[in-house]
């Protein structure tokens, strides 16, 4: 994700193994748990380099090539295209110590916009994604400590979700039948932004 020239060379691997990409589920995210004052240069620049930078240049490497099967400059019979963003619940609520997360999440959630403004006119549409607190094996072992415990306890139905709870929308998503869906927001946190 920090490599433009591996995320060049990815994309175009997959084409050339499964065709024209119409669907991109874009998705990644790394944190440092700090307070604000504690955030140093490096600590920013991993976060932002993978969360923002990164996630910008896939979607637009994907977004080019869309936007070359609608000129018809690239072969391609599908115009258009389907791009989900995952952010975070963090890019709409500040969460303690994670505030330079939070702020990453939130630069996803407005370049989701802008790709949506400009790239919308030819049938490609980008929506973000913001999840709440996921159990994955990332994370598994927080959910079983003090700490983790404390955390659940804060949430609004107390209670941590699965990846497949997000599957229903991100099938949506991606689907024909979202063609009017183009620029949203959605999230899939079981109420803990309210």
């Amino acid at each position: 994700m920090t490599d433009i020239g591996s995320i060049k060379a990815a994309v175009a691997h997959a084409e050339t193994e499964v065709g024209a990409i119409d669907i991109l589920v874009n998705n990644s995210g790394v944190n440092v748990r700090q307070r604000l004052q504690d955030v140093t240069p490096d600590d920013y620049d991993f976060i932002f380099d993978t969360n923002v930078k990164g996630a910008f240049f896939v979607a637009q490497e994907v977004g080019k090539r869309m936007l070359a099967r609608a000129d018809g400059s690239a072969p391609g019979t599908y115009i258009g295209g389907r791009i989900i963003n995952i952010a975070s619940v963090a890019a709409l609520k500040v969460v303690p110590n994670l505030g330079a997360y939070c702020m990453s999440k939130s630069a996803v959630v407005q370049m989701t916009k802008a790709m949506a403004l400009e790239w919308g006119r030819f049938g490609i549409n980008v929506n973000v994604l913001c999840p709440g607190y996921i159990a994955t094996e990332l994370n598994e072992d927080v959910w079983t400590t003090e700490a983790g415990a404390k955390l659940v306890s804060i949430l609004p139905r107390k209670r941590v979700g699965k990846p497949e709870d997000l599957d229903g929308l991100i099938v949506l998503l991606a689907s024909g039948q979202s063609h009017f869906v183009n620029g949203s927001v959605i999230a899939a946190d079981d109420g803990f932004a309210l």
